[in-house]
């Protein structure tokens, strides 16, 4: 069947794959509608959350005549949403709601333990019986799917099958993204990785690692060097694809050498680096 979450579409065939942040609001998901990247993160950690606009704003992101001239249901970019709380705050209610909504992946701030990421993969799982296949990490999340379904252009019963994470299961569509932002989570992502099967994708936060390390927003200072080296050799380590937030058209030659697969852009519509870094990496 044919892959619905273009951002999971691209790391599956081992290819690279390009996203932005954007606010939740439709005027900004519209703008968003035409452009080229593989995934559009809708920012509610640090914007206000309000489900009624999430909604509007990931129905104002289809295009229904570049999803027909494409042959398919797949959104172009494939919406996933940053939630509001921390790991520690245990916060599956949101990414509930942002699910149920038809986001295709959920982006979980400050992951530094391991029964945080197994929450955050739990909580975008439905629950199944003791002993299924894949059972852990065991579900939590809720039974509500018909606006999700809708979204996604499916049956009730084909987002069931559908609606689990990868690379735990080869066919689902739904991306766990979490972020590691402290020295804790950096000393525990090992753990996290060895323990926790689901997460498909790790994102360095830089913004407050760097605050963490005494070096405010100095991304280039060698405490924060070598923090990201650290992080992406565990991924490395342990196959799981790592995303690096802030690329530019200064260091995507960097960001692609370093072993980056996920790149993330600031919230334009469209940047330098995008284009550099498909041509790079010989992305259509």
């Amino acid at each position: 069947m044919a892959r619905l979450n273009s951002i999971i579409n691209a790391l599956d065939a081992g290819q690279h794959a390009f996203a932005a942040f954007a606010s939740p609001d439709p005027a900004t998901a519209l703008e968003f509608a035409r452009t080229d990247y593989d995934g559009l993160v809708f920012e509610a950690e640090h914007k206000p959350w309000d489900a009624t606009t999430l909604r509007d704003s990931l129905q104002y992101l289809l295009d229904r005549r570049r999803i027909f001239e494409a042959g398919t249901l797949a959104p172009s970019p494939t919406p996933l949403v940053r939630v509001p709380v921390n790991g520690a705050e245990q916060g599956q209610w949101h990414a509930k709601q942002a699910l149920d909504l038809g986001a295709y992946g959920i982006v979980w701030p400050h992951i530094s333990r391991v029964e945080e990421a197994r929450n955050a993969v739990a909580a975008c799982r439905y629950p199944r019986l003791p002993g299924s296949d894949r059972f852990e990490p065991a579900g939590l999340r809720g039974d509500a799917p018909t606006a999700a379904a809708r979204y996604w252009g499916v049956s009730n019963q084909e987002y069931y099958t559908r609606a689990d994470v990868w690379p735990l299961a080869p066919h689902g569509e739904i991306l766990v993204v979490i972020q590691i932002e402290d020295q804790l989570g950096i000393e525990n992502l090992p753990a996290v990785l060895d323990e926790v099967p689901g997460i498909g994708l790790v994102l360095i936060g830089e913004g407050d690692l760097s605050q963490e390390l005494g070096v405010p927003r100095q991304l280039d200072h060698p405490l924060m060097v070598e923090a990201r080296r650290r992080i992406v050799r565990i991924c490395h380590e342990h196959g799981v694809v790592v995303g690096h937030p802030h690329v530019t058209p200064d260091n995507v030659h960097q960001v692609l050498d370093e072993g980056y697969r996920f790149l993330m852009s600031a919230p334009v519509r469209t940047y330098p680096g995008l284009e550099a870094g498909r041509k790079l990496t010989r992305r259509p």
